[in-house]
């Protein structure tokens, strides 16, 4: 895959911040735009997409690519992504590692795949034809997880590793989804971090979540929790220094308080870089 570019520290683009972002320059390094949100041949969002991405570099992240699903993929999708790719250039372009379409039905959700052999060789031939199409490696988010396929046979890194080793495709590493994933389903998140290639993460996101007592929720409608600026941590020093990403997508709060988060990631950022230098110079 080809080397990702290094953006530095970006917010998700959410419609309630558009009036701030327009006024004046974005105060951000770059900004992630949901692809499907700007699906269209015109129209005002796309204008103003066009508009912030003369200003800052943007990021396309689907949700709706639905990869891993055994239907085949949507020809009106993929014409539609293609030539938003084209229009907007986008740095990178993402989506999810899961199924969320079944006979011909958006389910409005991010599922989960069984980790077998049948399921990467099938999800392994869609990923190569969306690249084709696009004419790009894309990068796929790990996903939270509730439950697990006791039919699974590797792990998830296991699948994600190998699957980019098998498409040349990159991996949006979610932190807040390997904290939320690894409490869930019980299972050590370091060892998430340490089964990953660290040369095919594009870049990271955060977000916050809402603890459901039983089960963790990737609700995306909190601060960063503490624990999860920890493992970002862990991530910075097994991985090295990473495009970040601050989402909030529910009870979206003023830019400024985003802003904040997305400041708080560049400052840990700096100082786990600090701290390496120290340790190398010692």
């Amino acid at each position: 895959m080809t080397p990702c570019p290094a953006l530095g520290h970006g917010i998700g683009l959410r419609t309630q911040h558009f009036p701030a972002l327009l006024s004046a320059p974005p105060p951000v390094d770059w900004l992630e735009a949901i692809s499907e949100n700007f699906m269209a041949d015109g129209g005002r969002p796309l204008r103003l997409l066009e508009t912030l991405r003369r200003e800052v570099p943007v990021v396309l992240h689907g949700v709706a690519l639905s990869i891993g699903a055994v239907e085949p993929l949507s020809e009106r999708y993929l014409a539609d992504l293609g030539r938003l790719v084209r229009r907007i250039e986008p740095a990178l372009v993402s989506d999810h590692l899961c199924w969320g379409t079944h006979r011909g039905q958006y389910l409005h959700d991010l599922l989960p795949l069984p980790y077998t052999e049948e399921a990467l060789a099938h999800v392994a031939g869609r990923v190569s034809r969306v690249q084709d199409l696009l004419g790009r490696p894309i990068l796929l988010e790990n996903p939270s997880a509730y439950v697990a396929f006791q039919d699974s046979t590797m792990k998830e890194w296991e699948f994600l590793a190998e699957l980019c080793h098998r498409t040349d495709c990159g991996i949006l590493l979610d932190v807040n989804n390997v904290f939320v994933s690894a409490r869930n389903l019980c299972f050590d998140p370091i060892d998430y971090l340490d089964g990953i290639p660290p040369d095919r993460v594009g870049y990271l996101h955060l977000a916050g979540y809402t603890d459901r007592g039983r089960f963790l929720l990737d609700s995306h409608a909190a601060p960063v929790p503490a624990e999860v600026w920890d493992l970002y941590r862990q991530v910075l020093r097994r991985l090295g220094h990473l495009p970040t990403l601050l989402e909030w997508d529910d009870r979206v709060p003023p830019l400024e308080v985003v802003l904040a988060e997305s400041r708080r990631a560049a400052a840990i950022e700096a100082d786990e870089s600090s701290a390496s230098r120290r340790r190398l110079a010692s």
